[in-house]
């Protein structure tokens, strides 16, 4: 019952993750979400055709991205996040179909960092084709999605399991129906500490700032979270 909104939520907070199932308004609301503070969400109306809305941290809930498509960050103009971040108990949400429209069913995925477990962040790209950007997350990565922000670039999806030999370079994209890439032109090594760019593709290694979402291959803390 948090939130002006009654959310029904399956939460974790040892995994830094929650599904949030709720019924939108059409006017501005808050909506219960089960975490201590959420970094990321990705909220999708299920009744009828609209973008999966991304709200970040990093770009702040003036901005958005979508799940669905390729472009660069957004303004939000208030509409879908209220240009309001979440709080420990709810985020907030305006009049926008994809987000809270009226007599709707829409699901929320909401995301926090946790140490050694999974790390909400960002980064900049140095554009350095062989010694890109390092990015420590306290563990080693086992999955991991990554947005440009700054311009129309493709969702990067990669795991260890699908490619366990560094450099991995077999990608999915979120946005797309297309088959998998292997031995993409875009490289990146998974490290026991965190993650490395070996490439300057521009989806990954342009002089902008890059979302992601890592999850640890052998989580050091809450290894029971389920």
């Amino acid at each position: 019952t948090n939130g002006s909104i009654t959310s029904s939520v399956s939460a974790n907070p040892s995994a830094g993750f929650s599904i949030v199932s709720y019924t939108g308004t059409g006017s501005a609301a808050t909506v219960g979400h089960g975490l201590s503070q959420p970094e990321m969400i990705i909220v999708k109306n299920r009744s009828v055709v609209n973008p999966w809305w991304v709200y970040t941290a990093t770009l702040g809930a003036g901005k958005q991205l979508r799940l669905n498509d390729t472009n660069a960050e957004g303004s939000d103009g208030g509409v879908i996040w209220n240009n309001t971040a979440p709080t420990s108990s709810v985020f907030s949400v305006n009049t926008n179909t994809g987000s809270n429209g009226s007599g709707n069913n829409l699901i929320a995925y909401c995301f926090h960092s946790v140490d050694g477990y999974s790390k909400v962040g960002s980064y900049t790209g140095n554009t350095s084709s062989t010694d890109g950007t390092f990015v420590h997350c306290g563990f080693a990565v086992s999955f991991l999605l990554i947005k440009d922000t700054g311009a129309g670039n493709t969702w990067v999806l990669l795991d260890s399991k699908r490619d366990s030999i560094n450099p991995n370079d077999t990608l999915l994209q979120p946005q797309s129906s297309a088959a998998e890439t292997t031995g993409w032109a875009g490289q990146v090594d998974f490290l026991s500490n965190g993650f490395k760019i070996r490439s300057n593709d521009n989806a990954l290694n342009a002089a902008r700032t890059y979302i992601f979402y890592a999850i640890a291959e052998n989580p050091f803390k809450h290894t029971n979270a389920r």
